[in-house]
């Protein structure tokens, strides 16, 4: 015979909730990283696109910071919109959780803050290459481009 009690009970639900967190956590890192590499490809072609028009606001006096501060900004308002429909979504999904099962769900003020904080922070690591790239360009070179 086997004896069951509820610290038994509790341990096992304990160790397959580490195991889901783990999971979950591993996915939206991944997630992450592909995200990023979007932003980092969409604003590349974003660069090479512009390359002109780097070249004569560097040629008219814009330095490489005010460059590299113009790509950051870009990416990470681009970053910070993708988080703002991610919110949207994510509220209305916790909003239609709980109008059709019944089962209360609440959004905190600390998850959308850090949901926030990610989006920009994927936004600066992801767009710091692009920004740099576009800020290093040469003038001459860039004003030549077609």
């Amino acid at each position: 015979f086997s004896v069951l009690n509820q610290s038994d009970i509790v341990a096992a639900a304990s160790s397959v909730t580490g195991i889901f967190t783990i999971l979950l956590s591993a996915i939206a890192g991944i997630s992450l990283l592909v995200g990023g590499i979007g932003i980092m490809n969409m604003m590349l072609t974003t660069v090479t696109e512009r390359t002109r028009e780097i070249g004569l606001r560097k040629a008219i006096g814009a330095k490489k910071k005010d460059i590299s501060i113009q790509f950051l900004t870009e990416s990470v308002m681009l970053t910070f919109f993708g988080g703002l429909f991610g919110f949207i979504f994510g509220w209305a999904i916790a909003w239609g959780v709980t109008k059709f099962t019944g089962i209360p769900t609440q959004v905190s003020l600390f998850s959308v803050i850090l949901a926030f904080s990610v989006s920009a922070v994927i936004g600066i690591v992801f767009g710091y290459y692009p920004a740099r790239r576009a800020a290093s360009l040469n003038p001459i070179d860039a004003l030549r481009y077609e």
